[in-house]
């Protein structure tokens, strides 16, 4: 163990800490729930970095991810041909990869994981793994089985979780809205972590394994941050009951492959509309800023960077330090970090790409951490997203809907820091799943 993860450890209670010190109600906080999501995740974490089982298990999901993403890429390949080809390899007729094209290679992967998660829906299987963490949130944090099934969902699946607890919405207090809201942006959908795996594989061998560990401690995490800033003052409808998730089932397994790969296909066009749009805006901004930002370092006689990725890059430098990344990798941890609540964790994941790529950081240890602190929708477009979808189905709570949207985005946000922290407390340069 180095000073890293006991840093790491100091930086779980900071960050519990600045939560309660937001938070809308300091006194009427449940000590039990935070209590027990750190438990969940202390016990989770050891299985996977400490247990040779654990860690042997986490590299074989590893393994099946990696597997069914070359399975995934053959549709593409086909459409596609060598823009297709992940970078370094040949095809059948002896053709070479023409280098990283998101669009080709990455993007494509969200429609047949799409596809494969609706196949599991039909087939009842992710609705059994649902309810099990359900009931275990539920009865050991004595939270609400509503939104408990809302963070359980999470784990696997996006803002189409939301139509799990459909039935329930309506009648939610308005902490149990922060944390359906909170677990919303904490966590990262099945289809989309396949998108990180790709992006990340030939850097970063056993990203898979370490992505599924991440989400599943994002989701106690997301809930422990949500009631700390949001306490429960009401009484919910669910309280320490189990409910069972709410599911339109279709009517064929064709059909639910179907509905599947046009929902990947909308996703794919909503991430490219969100990335052409914002890293085009980011771009305008940094031009303007920047141009101005240059005559007043000439005055100044310091070098500031005055980019929008800078700024962000100087505001999560505290935090980077705080959740155990060494000083040596810390400014561009920060960016990458800082940088995903306005471009999206596709950018930041992609800028992880680089860096591990072209050597940028020099600890083991950063690559893992940052990792884990990405991995969750904590950004803004993700909050409008949530925030509109969720209020679409519960149209008469539009109003508290809204009013906890910027809450849970902080939330998500030191969820997914809390989450890093986790990590870097377990993790050592002998751990297996390295």
């Amino acid at each position: 163990m180095s000073i890293y993860n006991l840093v790491s450890f100091v930086g779980i209670f900071i960050l519990l800490g600045l939560a309660w010190l937001f938070s809308s109600n300091r006194r009427n906080v449940n000590y039990r729930v935070i209590i027990w999501a750190i438990v969940l995740q202390f016990i989770f974490a050891a299985f996977v970095f400490l247990l040779p089982a654990g860690a042997k298990f986490f590299l074989y999901l590893n393994d099946v991810v990696v597997k069914v993403l070359d399975s995934a890429s053959a549709g593409a390949e086909f459409l596609f041909g060598r823009l297709a080809l992940p970078p370094g390899t040949q095809n059948e007729y002896g053709e070479s990869s023409l280098g990283f094209f998101l669009a080709f290679q990455a993007l494509p992967t969200i429609i047949f994981f799409s596809a494969l998660m609706s196949i599991l829906y039909y087939f009842n299987i992710m609705q059994r793994v649902i309810k099990a963490f359900s009931n275990t949130f539920t009865k050991l944090m004595r939270i609400s089985g509503a939104e408990s099934l809302s963070a359980a969902s999470n784990i696997f699946v996006g803002i189409e979780s939301s139509l799990t607890i459909k039935p329930y919405l309506n009648d939610m207090t308005r902490s149990e809205l922060c944390t359906v809201l909170t677990a919303g942006m904490a966590t990262v959908s099945s289809n989309i972590l396949a998108l990180y795996v790709f992006s990340l594989q030939n850097q970063f061998p056993t990203i898979a394994g370490h992505l599924i560990s991440a989400s599943i401690l994002s989701a106690p995490a997301a809930v422990a941050m949500s009631k700390l800033l949001v306490p429960e003052d009401g009484a919910p409808k669910t309280l320490g009951a189990n409910v069972d998730p709410y599911y339109d089932k279709e009517g064929s397994l064709f059909e639910a492959i179907i509905n599947g790969a046009e929902n990947g296909v909308k996703l794919i066009i909503g991430i490219v509309a969100l990335l052409i749009a914002i890293l085009g805006l980011v771009a305008l901004l940094d031009l303007i800023i920047g141009g101005v930002g240059i005559h007043i370092n000439e005055q100044i006689g310091i070098n500031i960077d005055w980019s929008l990725k800078g700024f962000m890059g100087y505001l999560f430098y505290p935090l980077t330090l705080i959740i155990g990344v060494p000083l040596s990798d810390a400014y561009t941890v920060s960016k990458i970090i800082g940088e995903r609540t306005i471009v999206t964790e596709v950018v930041s994941y992609n800028d992880l790409a680089y860096a591990l790529e072209h050597g940028l950081l020099q600890h083991p240890r950063s690559s893992i951490v940052t990792a884990y602190a990405l991995c969750g929708f904590a950004h803004i477009a993700s909050m409008a997203i949530f925030v509109g979808g969720v209020a679409a189905l519960a149209p008469s709570r539009k109003k508290d809907i809204a009013a906890m949207g910027l809450r849970a985005l902080v939330a998500a946000t030191l969820a997914c820091l809390m989450t890093a922290c986790i990590a870097g407390v377990f993790f050592s340069s002998k751990s297996i799943l390295f």
